[in-house]
């Protein structure tokens, strides 16, 4: 199969994750990969990377002066030049000739264009022809907008415009309670920014549990974080000024949406392929495959839009291109919330016929080492009992997304729960609340 040529459309982490696992196998098949804007994609320059290390300043000043010894030694502000230059360097600016030369070193060729599909096995970008055997569709998503009356008469921020930014408003509103809009929320507001947190749905974090976003929300208030939760927004006017439903108006300097993403299907011309593309994305089987000698992975397949999991997808893509027997396995596909403290979730949490297991990460021996006053966490567990193993988990506290780890693994594996309630936890550390929950399983 060395001879067939591969296109890949999309050279974002997942594409590039896809280079790597497949020159594994083949390494020699000449492989195009076409990209319309910078090498990395999303999320190395304007959503995971950029976010994490504009909020680390922060949290680890937040942090320090909740500990005895180390509050009197932080007396200063946070320096918003330096926090800037932190998230440049981890972006290179914006500029990706480093990850190009890294495609160069893969023996991948980079076209730069948009890209189009013309018929099975024949691809056009940037003025070229590109003629291939195999096709992996790596487009990622986008962010979804949502139909708000005025809306497009007024100028807004997606993640881009505020991963990038250069300088803190006075007040953002920001609509959506999902990850993006909370971490943005408790970046800006420990930024000095006066910050309103706005979605039509009665809880931050309305897919995760009901818990852990209440644990979230207090937070986030109690930081200065102002929120309007379970009600829609009527309209938006110039200003800016959001008009909610309750009657309430929200004014502020900027409005950041963060509603979400959606697959970035538009334009490919993929139904010349035969491709089914749903509401969610491009359709694919457990293979990643979408069609004949098309597979689709990452973002644009809409099953779990995580850096991650495109990662994941890459892996099995190249697999099975190569003739090598593979499949994917989405039973347990872990995500974070990094905020501070973070919430961390895996698996499914709610259920017919769950028994759960929980604990007060703040009762613990190591939160006691920690900090002072001791911040409240939850470690909750969701099991079979039929079958004696995890199903879900959801955590937050400290470096949650962390110690979440064993669980990911524990539910991926089917380990029995006998054996995880004989494994010896460290201590003093959070995971121990992993030993503390499984006990408290009513099994």
């Amino acid at each position: 199969m060395t001879d067939q040529a591969v296109v890949v459309i999309g050279a974002g982490s997942t594409g590039e994750a896809f280079v790597s696992a497949f020159r594994e196998h083949e390494p020699e098949t000449p492989i195009t990969v076409v990209e319309r804007e910078l090498v990395g994609g999303e999320c190395s320059y304007y959503a995971c990377m950029p976010t994490k290390g504009l909020l680390r300043p922060l949290e680890a000043v937040h942090a320090a002066r909740r500990v005895p010894g180390a509050a009197e030694a932080v007396t200063g502000d946070v320096d918003a030049g330096r926090v800037f230059w932190h998230r440049d360097q981890i972006t290179s600016s914006l500029d990706d000739s480093a990850q190009e030369d890294w495609l160069a070193a893969k023996g991948a060729e980079l076209v730069r264009g948009q890209a189009r599909v013309v018929e099975a096995g024949l691809v056009e970008a940037a003025g070229r022809s590109l003629a291939h055997d195999r096709l992996v569709v790596a487009t990622g998503s986008v962010p979804a907008i949502p139909p708000i009356p005025g809306l497009d008469d007024v100028e807004y921020w997606t993640n881009r415009e505020a991963s990038q930014v250069r300088e803190i408003p006075e007040s953002i509103a920001i609509v959506g309670g999902g990850p993006v809009g909370c971490e943005f929320a408790q970046l800006f507001c420990r930024m000095g920014a006066k910050v309103a947190l706005i979605d039509a749905a009665p809880r931050l974090l309305s897919r995760d549990d009901a818990e852990a976003g209440q644990l979230l929300a207090e937070t986030l208030e109690e930081e200065g974080v102002d929120l309007h939760l379970g009600g829609g927004i009527t309209r938006i006017a110039a200003g800016i000024e959001v008009m909610l439903e309750s009657g309430a108006t929200v004014n502020a300097e900027r409005l950041l949406i963060a509603t979400g993403r959606r697959a970035n299907v538009d334009d490919l011309g993929l139904e010349a392929l035969g491709v089914t593309v749903s509401k969610r994305g491009v359709e694919v089987d457990e293979r990643l495959r979408a069609a004949g000698g098309v597979w689709a992975i990452g973002d644009v397949t809409g099953i779990a839009m995580f850096t991650h999991v495109g990662k994941y997808h890459a892996r099995i893509a190249a697999a099975d291109m190569a003739g090598v027997k593979s499949a994917a396995d989405h039973t347990a596909i872990p995500a974070v919330t990094f905020t501070d403290p973070q919430v961390a979730s895996v698996g499914k949490t709610v259920g017919d016929g769950l028994v759960f297991g929980s604990r007060r990460v703040d009762q613990l021996p190591r939160t006691s080492t920690y900090e002072r006053p001791k911040r409240p966490g939850l470690l909750k567990l969701a099991a079979d009992p039929d079958r004696g193993v995890l199903v879900g988990a959801v955590a937050v506290g400290p470096e949650a997304g962390e110690w979440l780890g064993q669980l990911t693994l524990a539910i991926r594996a089917g380990v029995p729960i006998d054996v995880l309630r004989d494994t010896i936890q460290p201590y003093p550390t959070f995971s121990e609340a992993i030993q503390f929950a499984l006990r408290d399983l009513p099994l």
